[in-house]
């Protein structure tokens, strides 16, 4: 039960003429006795909320930074038409900022025995799962003077979905493969390990490459073309600890490179590689193996969207037995880490020759561009100070690298919004050296 302001206003206003004419309990009451028996007709006329029935539908996943609307279905089942305001509670990171009242409140009216539709509106500002908390009801009277109040649990989970803001640079660097793959059919002859085509011989051409099956079936020598095998195995593994946590800019390192995982992974499996997922830290936090071209793309970011960073210090030792578990044969490792000094020199170098030994591995780093700044700075002392601490930390950072490429690692640094078509760069470029 719960009053409203008009049934206050009327009090009030009651109360003039009491104390003007019968400053008394008895004019209290001779004023206060209607009003309260109107309130209780109000309420009685008011329909019930315990038995109304919701039904939710509509859309379960979306893209951060995109709008999504989820239905809510009120059935009327008593005797007496609802009137009455709802409020659709979602956890606060599921409106944009300052529109969760607007968004969450609606008014609606049902007839007896009818139902109406009533839609939500989110707009997340966090990955992972959002499922809806309670329903409000006040169903008001006639007379608007009180209302019968009462909640519902109508369970509906929306999963929200990395953004992929990478996904621009695709056409380029699938334009750059379709170019290296084309270039690489032509020039190579006898080379590569996947049989391309046949066509007929010129002299020069490799004797060994003479498919003389195909020569007994035409009039003219035959010859086979090689191209460099497609079906290459690539893991990327996403190291979902502590140093995943620090911000840069306004979202945790561990976002951006997930998008630089996901422009990977389209663009190699585009190329016909195969292309599984790894989110550890000291256990497995996410796997995506053995999907299809067609299945992949989906996998990855419903496996990504709930994934946070782990306030925990990243088992190496774990983490590289696991790769090797997951990549049984040579591969392409992809690493996604952090190149601070302590975290590499403590837990990944003396590991990484278990890797380094049987797999191509490349490790991407997320650079932060508030220290490229800081390090340009001048003007007053302050300055000069950040600045001296900036290039500490870049020459850190380079000395970290140098240490993991004198290993045999293939090392991508750069800042967020350049991180995935760098990775991709990097790939395109070990593929046209034959090193996958």
């Amino acid at each position: 039960m719960a009053p409203t302001g008009r049934a206050a206003l009327l009090a009030a206003l009651g109360t003039i003429p009491v104390g003007f004419l019968e400053p008394s309990w008895t004019g209290i009451l001779a004023v206060n006795s209607p009003l309260a028996l109107a309130m209780m007709c109000d309420y009685a006329l008011a329909a019930p909320v315990r038995t109304l029935r919701f039904t939710r539908s509509g859309d379960t996943n979306v893209r951060l930074g995109e709008s999504v609307d989820v239905d809510l279905t009120v059935t009327n089942p008593a005797g007496r038409p609802l009137r009455a305001h709802l409020r659709d509670a979602w956890p606060p990171s599921s409106w944009a900022p300052g529109n969760e009242v607007a968004a969450s409140r609606h008014k609606l009216t049902v007839p007896p025995g009818e139902r109406r539709r009533i839609t939500t509106r989110l707009r997340p500002t966090r990955r992972g799962d959002r499922q809806a908390e309670r329903i409000t009801v006040r169903s008001y009277g006639p007379l608007g003077l009180i209302a019968r109040q009462g909640s519902h649990k109508v369970p509906w989970t929306v999963r929200v979905l990395p953004p992929f803001k990478s996904r621009k640079h695709l056409p380029s660097k699938l334009a750059r493969l379709r170019e290296l793959d084309g270039r690489t059919s032509v020039l190579t002859r006898g080379e590569g390990t996947e049989f391309d085509s046949l066509r007929d011989y010129v002299p020069g051409d490799d004797t060994r490459s003479i498919d003389w099956r195909a020569t007994a079936r035409q009039s003219t020598v035959a010859v086979r073309t090689w191209r460099p095998e497609r079906d290459r195995h690539i893991l990327v593994v996403l190291d979902t600890g502590r140093t995943s946590a620090g911000r840069v800019g306004d979202a945790p390192r561990l976002d951006a490179s997930m998008d630089a995982a996901l422009l990977l992974a389209t663009l190699a499996s585009k190329a016909g590689d195969r292309v599984d997922l790894l989110a550890y830290d000291r256990r497995i936090r996410a796997l995506v193996q053995g999907r299809t071209v067609g299945d992949l793309l989906p996998a990855l970011v419903n496996a990504l969207a709930p994934l946070e960073p782990e306030l925990i210090e990243t088992d190496a030792r774990g983490l590289m037995a696991t790769a090797s578990q997951t990549a049984p044969r040579r591969s392409l490792i992809v690493l996604l880490t952090s190149l601070d000094a302590a975290p590499v020199e403590e837990g990944l170098l003396p590991v990484l020759s278990r890797l380094t030994k049987r797999h191509t591995v490349l490790v991407a780093s997320v650079a932060d561009p508030h220290i490229e700044r800081m390090a340009k700075a001048r003007g007053n002392t302050d300055a000069v100070y950040d600045a001296s601490a900036a290039a500490q930390a870049q020459e850190e950072r380079r000395r970290t690298a140098d240490q993991l490429m004198r290993h045999g690692v293939t090392v991508v640094d750069a800042p967020p919004n350049e991180l995935a078509p760098a990775l991709a760069d990097s790939y395109l470029a070990l593929k046209a050296a034959g090193r996958l």
